[in-house]
């Protein structure tokens, strides 16, 4: 992961690669409900839940197809 800075010549928001992939991934998990608010007492608990909702849209997605 690296920090990416604005050009001198930029103003506003500005797309970079990769970005969008990153805010996209972060909406699906946070329309999990336990995901949505910082709740776990534990990072072990937090990084549970993180698997168990990935695991849930997987099995959504391949449902679909």
């Amino acid at each position: 992961m690296e920090s990416v800075k604005k050009t001198e010549d930029q103003h506003g928001f500005a797309a970079h690669p990769g970005r969008c992939v990153v805010e996209r991934t972060f909406a699906w998990l946070g329309r999990n409900r336990r995901l949505a608010r910082d709740f776990e007492a534990s990072i072990a608990s937090a990084v549970a839940f993180l698997y168990a909702a990935s695991a849930m849209l997987l099995v959504r997605r391949l449902t679909r197809s």
